[in-house]
């Protein structure tokens, strides 16, 4: 029976050899292949992308130089993306509205958002709660005004923080009261506060035939603002109940000298009945009128198109005016921010709020978009309240600021009032009928709460 012969020793050896050379080639060719091919993270557990943050505000150059410091810090683990929505294209109650559908639909493309201060109840049911991550030592170091519209009206829930805040003014062309005869009395004047009765002086005397002042009356938030600000200004002030409060005969006859401003004393133009912010500032500096009841940076907004560059820079700030025995109020303003209860990167968003609120990130806004700051820090010590800021100048002001009514419902109700109010300025109501029915409609706002101001930190917290 045959039988296969066992070759020798050696050439058995050799081939053996020859099996290991060749698997050990295909298998380092094989190890290239896929070192090459898939990403090194994928061995080492790292991802080389960085976490995106998606801002969502009216991004100015001081903001975007805000992202643009904390993304370098954070370079290669965290990147915030601006999604602009600036005052040029969209009025506050517009950006409201978009950011409210992105969030409703449960959208991952917001992480965090800039809200105006009177939203925040409104946007409460969709931000995470943060009193977790900021215990009162910190909280201590914001202005109260600025802090106490960050919370939610039902659970005072802490859900949001102050980017900044803002205060009504008197805007007014240094230029044109310098031709005025008697020229520095009227600039003190001005300067103190003018009082409506000399403003109508000043109107009969040297500027008959052309209105001198620019305020807001479209139907929306601004003009709630201009309203609160002359009841104030008259010592008239919107207690909680405003169904009531709005029929009081002194709040009737705030907005009846609303009214007057424009058919009687002739001070505004009757287009201001469609005028927000950018449109009063960009009406009034092309057409010379010399005051504008603005905010700090509404020079900053101007569509600069068209404008004459002297006619801008001339544009300084004064207090509002005011009836006479009275003191000028201003509105508290300001934004806030608030994280999406829907991002999927929350810890990442948190670490760029805390960048926006740090004496780095507001020195920033200051320095660069003169963002009126949100520490006390920036109003107690010289080396960061850069004088030419003036920040002692608003730190003053902001004693005698008046915020809007708070509500759960404060967006609805002020639909409603706006609404009314700018019927009684286009005279299609009196200002009676207007705040009467105001207040019939406000009614059914006040005793229902929107839905869902949750903080329910075990579904929504995270550790930061």
């Amino acid at each position: 029976m045959a039988t296969d012969i066992p070759p020798p020793p050696g050439k058995r050896s050799v081939r053996r050899l020859n099996r290991l050379v060749f698997t050990l080639f295909f298998a380092a060719l094989g190890l290239t292949l896929v070192i090459y091919l898939v990403p090194w993270s994928n061995f080492t557990g790292t991802n080389t992308e960085p976490k995106r943050v998606y801002f969502a505000e009216n991004i100015t150059p001081a903001h975007q130089e805000m992202i643009n410091r904390f993304n370098d810090l954070h370079k290669g683990e965290i990147e915030v993306i601006p999604v602009n929505l600036p005052f040029a294209k969209f009025t506050t109650n517009e950006r409201k509205e978009l950011i409210v559908r992105s969030l409703r639909s449960r959208s991952s493309r917001i992480d965090i958002f800039a809200v105006d201060q009177i939203w925040v109840s409104r946007f409460a049911k969709w931000a995470i709660p943060l009193a977790p991550y900021f215990p009162q030592r910190i909280l201590d170091n914001f202005l109260p005004a600025a802090l106490e519209t960050c919370y939610a009206n039902e659970s005072e829930s802490l859900v949001a923080l102050p980017l900044f805040i803002d205060l009504g003014v008197l805007l007014y062309r240094s230029d044109m009261l310098a031709k005025l005869p008697n020229s520095s009395n009227w600039t003190a004047k001005v300067q103190e506060s003018i009082t409506w009765d000399d403003m109508i002086d000043l109107k009969q005397h040297y500027f008959q035939g052309q209105d001198i002042f620019a305020f807001q009356g479209d139907a929306y938030e601004g003009t709630i603002c201009d309203f609160v600000e002359i009841l104030g200004g008259r010592g008239v002030f919107l207690g909680p109940d405003l169904p009531r409060e709005l029929v009081r005969p002194e709040v009737i006859d705030g907005l009846q000298f609303m009214i007057d401003l424009i058919y009687k004393y002739h001070l505004a133009s009757p287009q201001v009945v469609s005028f927000n912010e950018n449109l009063s500032c960009e009406y009034a500096v092309n057409h010379d009128v010399p005051f504008i009841r603005g905010w700090p940076t509404s020079p900053q907004n101007i569509n600069w198109a068209g404008i004459q560059l002297r006619k801008v820079k001339n544009l300084q700030i004064a207090p509002l005016p005011h009836t006479s025995g009275f003191k000028p109020t201003p509105v508290f303003g300001g934004w806030n921010l608030m994280i999406s209860r829907h991002s999927p990167v929350k810890p990442e968003a948190m670490a760029f709020l805390k960048f926006a609120i740090s004496t780095e990130g507001q020195q920033i806004l200051l320095n660069t978009g003169s963002l009126l700051p949100i520490l006390k820090e920036f109003y107690e010590f010289d080396q960061l309240a850069d004088q030419r800021y003036n920040l002692s100048y608003y730190y003053q002001q902001m004693q005698n600021g008046i915020h809007r009514p708070r509500h759960p419902n404060y967006t609805a109700i002020s639909d409603v009032l706006s609404k009314f109010i700018n019927k009684a300025l286009l005279q299609e109501m009196t200002a009676a009928a207007a705040l009467t029915q105001s207040a019939v409609n406000i009614k059914p706002l006040m005793t229902t709460i929107s839905p869902g101001t949750e903080t329910q930190r075990d579904r929504h917290g995270f550790d930061p």
